[in-house]
């Protein structure tokens, strides 16, 4: 996918400002922005292009409509390619292939150089649950709310609440919603940390994360690549992995002219100017 092709988006629009903040919204309002096949192909494909052009400094995401998200459409279970006349070995092996695909549409959303901001309104439910896990910050409106649905309906959260979710809200309390499938109010959500604050409108919601993505966004793309990639190493790892990590990181962007462009801005009281990230592909790439 190249940047000309987002017009061509079926379940979502992206647009890039003048401050370089990227906006995917979910575009599928009459369907509750139900996630379905056409979604789980769009949403990394364009996450990989915007990350891959380099001149995009903060990604938010947010959706058109009532609500965020009403999660997987069942349109993604009735057109799953599930041969029947496979024996039993090869029918499991071909459902964890198409497990770990759909775990990879939200695992973009970590693998991107620059931070992720999701903005939620209304109903967060299922998988939608699952992606904002997958972002850096999370802010929701006063009506948001959020379900962990699966286990309501019979089956296991698969594509990333559960191996994230505890890293963002207290243990307890992220078993209990995931155990029961109740509604977890933005009240609680602030309460508990999971999202970072509330507001009274979807209107002052993406004001806010436009305000805090440009506040990122002046910054050096490469700090704050420095930042997220620390970050979700440290989440994974030893805090002696993590430390030595950091050295072996830092030995080759203390070389960075960014370093000197912020230490001279601030001596000279100006906004520090920054080149954009390199593009991971040349531009007559495929």
């Amino acid at each position: 996918m190249h940047n000309n092709d987002f017009s061509k988006l079926k379940t979502l629009t992206v647009t890039i400002d003048s401050n370089q903040i990227a906006e995917i919204k979910l575009n599928r309002p009459l369907s509750f922005n139900a996630m379905n096949s056409d979604f789980w192909l769009e949403l990394p494909a364009v996450i990989e292009e915007l990350d891959s052009q380099g001149n995009v400094r903060v990604i938010i995401l947010c959706a058109e409509g009532k609500h965020f998200t009403a999660g997987m459409d069942l349109d993604v279970f009735t057109n799953m390619d599930n041969d029947s006349q496979l024996e039993a070995a090869r029918a499991a092996e071909q459902q964890r292939r198409w497990i770990l695909s759909l775990q990879d549409t939200f695992s973009a959303l970590e693998r991107a150089r620059v931070p992720t901001i999701s903005a939620i309104h209304g109903a967060c439910i299922g998988g939608g649950v699952d992606m904002i896990c997958a972002t850096d910050i999370r802010l929701c409106t006063e009506n948001a709310f959020f379900n962990i649905k699966e286990t309501e309906l019979g089956i296991t959260a698969d594509v990333g609440t559960l191996q994230r979710i505890l890293h963002v809200m207290p243990s307890g309390l992220a078993r209990e919603l995931a155990y029961t499938s109740r509604n977890l109010s933005a009240s609680e959500a602030m309460q508990c940390g999971f999202v970072n604050n509330i507001y009274e409108s979807q209107q002052a919601l993406i004001a806010a994360a436009y305000a805090l993505a440009k506040d990122i966004a002046k910054h050096s793309p490469m700090a704050v690549n420095g930042v997220k990639q620390m970050l979700n190493y440290s989440r994974d790892h030893s805090v002696s992995d993590s430390l030595d990590y950091m050295a072996t990181w830092q030995a080759g962007m203390l070389q960075s002219a960014d370093t000197q462009e912020a230490m001279i801005a601030s001596k000279e009281k100006r906004q520090a100017t920054f080149d954009n990230l390199t593009p991971l592909f040349s531009a007559d790439s495929d």
